[in-house]
């Protein structure tokens, strides 16, 4: 089965950490935990018309919780720090 780009971004992540790249170009979003790079970049240049300069990944493990006598699992995900180029317009998604 073949990702498309909305498939490939599941959502922007929002925090005041993440906000702060935001000066440098810098954009962050939760992403399928099977996609590349490669993928990541071309879905975000065709879903905001962007160009990218960079795809930095980090996948996360999900943590070990108890609910009483019952254990679980947080699900693991992957995060991408995505760097637009210099001249490249900003995604507004992410403007205040």
């Amino acid at each position: 089965m073949k990702m498309t780009s909305h498939d490939i971004l599941k959502r922007p992540i929002i925090t005041e950490q993440s906000m702060e790249g935001v000066a440098e170009k810098k954009y962050t979003f939760e992403v399928d935990k099977n996609a590349n790079k490669i993928q990541i970049k071309k879905a975000v240049e065709e879903i905001f018309k962007v160009t990218v300069d960079k795809v930095t990944t980090i996948n996360y493990i999900g943590k070990p919780k108890r609910m009483g006598v019952h254990a679980g699992k947080r699900a693991d995900w992957k995060k991408a720090v995505v760097k637009l180029t210099a001249d490249s317009k900003t995604i507004e998604l992410f403007e205040n």
